[in-house]
């Protein structure tokens, strides 16, 4: 195993510049997510790691070594694709293995790395099965198991759960999460699916349009965004803003008042749906539709023009076009400055 540096990595397409001096350290052993919206550069960047991708400046390094101008074949990492990227040919077992035979192993190691690697991934029946014969999960699993016999210093993941259902997504994360705290593999996971990185990663970093925004731990995030980009881009239904001002240090929403910084100027209140409270002195929302999912209740609401989330752990017999009037809870409010959208 070992620690990723990347410092001061830039990569441009002719005069196009799409990722713009990241840094970040990755600690041996570590699980960090990189998250974002699509074309935000997370892809480009664990390609960058890979060898996959040149770079046009700053460094990788792999443990001890800078691996700029190494191949991916020398750089000690295992890549598991979308795609899973297997041969339809061969079968299970042939194709966790086919690495370690192109680099002319002893076939006894290869069958005892095999032999390991499906062991965990509860792949031993099927390894002298056709991936044709395998469901979308299982010939995941080989692909991350083919990753395993390698017994990389660095697992990268590109989105390998884009292509499942959502039943099967929920049970590989908990099946990669398991694995990460088995073989304690320093990995690298890309995903659009916010969700996803909250659940697997020690860390999230949070990019956007080629540069990071934030990173932390997922509850740091969702507790303390730095800015209204990350704050409604981590937490699923995502953070409600809404219009507020700032006079003399009070910040007021409608006929509401809550401490807020010095000064005054227009500003964003932020609260998480699970944060807006039933009160008779809130502010009036009409009712939008109602998802009960049986654990809570999720409404979706209108507020002057703007759209709001309320989740509720009660169950509530609200209709369409009802009001009702919510509160922010003061101890969970977020403020945010209108113009440049930096957490005050």
């Amino acid at each position: 195993m070992a620690d990723v540096k990347i410092h001061e990595i830039r990569k441009s397409y002719g005069a196009m510049e799409v990722i713009h001096g990241l840094n970040i350290d990755i600690a041996d052993g570590e699980f960090v997510a990189l998250v974002g919206p699509s074309g935000c550069g997370k892809s480009t960047l664990l390609r960058m790691i890979a060898g996959l991708e040149p770079i046009n400046g700053g460094t990788i390094s792999i443990g001890a070594r800078v691996v700029n101008n190494l191949p991916p074949s020398e750089r000690d990492i295992a890549m598991v694709f979308q795609t899973y990227a297997l041969y339809p040919h061969k079968t299970v077992g042939e194709n966790m293995g086919f690495a370690l035979k192109v680099a002319k192993a002893d076939k006894a190691e290869i069958d005892r790395r095999v032999k390991e690697a499906a062991e965990i991934l509860s792949l031993t029946e099927y390894l002298d099965r056709k991936p044709r014969h395998l469901s979308g999960g299982q010939r995941q699993r080989v692909a991350m198991g083919r990753a395993i016999v390698r017994d990389p210093q660095v697992f990268l993941f590109d989105e390998p759960l884009s292509n499942l259902d959502a039943k099967l997504r929920i049970q590989m994360r908990t099946e990669i999460k398991e694995l990460h705290q088995r073989l304690k593999t320093t990995t690298v996971f890309v995903t659009h699916d916010q969700i996803e990185a909250m659940t697997l990663a020690d860390r999230i970093v949070v990019m956007q349009a080629g540069r990071i925004e934030q990173i932390g731990t997922p509850l740091e995030l969702y507790d303390n965004p730095c800015n209204e980009f990350v704050a409604t881009f981590i937490g699923a239904p995502s953070m409600n803003l809404l219009a507020a001002e700032i006079t003399d240090g009070k910040l007021s929403v409608g006929n509401l008042s809550f401490d807020g910084p010095s000064g005054s100027q227009k500003a964003k209140l932020g609260i998480r749906p699970e944060h807006l409270i039933l009160s008779n002195d809130g502010l009036p929302m009409q009712v939008k539709v109602v998802e009960p999912t049986g654990a809570e209740t999720v409404v979706f609401l209108r507020y002057e023009g703007q759209d709001v989330t309320a989740i509720f752990r009660e169950r509530h017999a609200f209709t369409a076009g009802q009001t009702i009037h919510l509160k922010p809870d003061p101890d969970h409010i977020h403020i945010f400055d209108a113009a440049t959208g930096v957490r005050l």
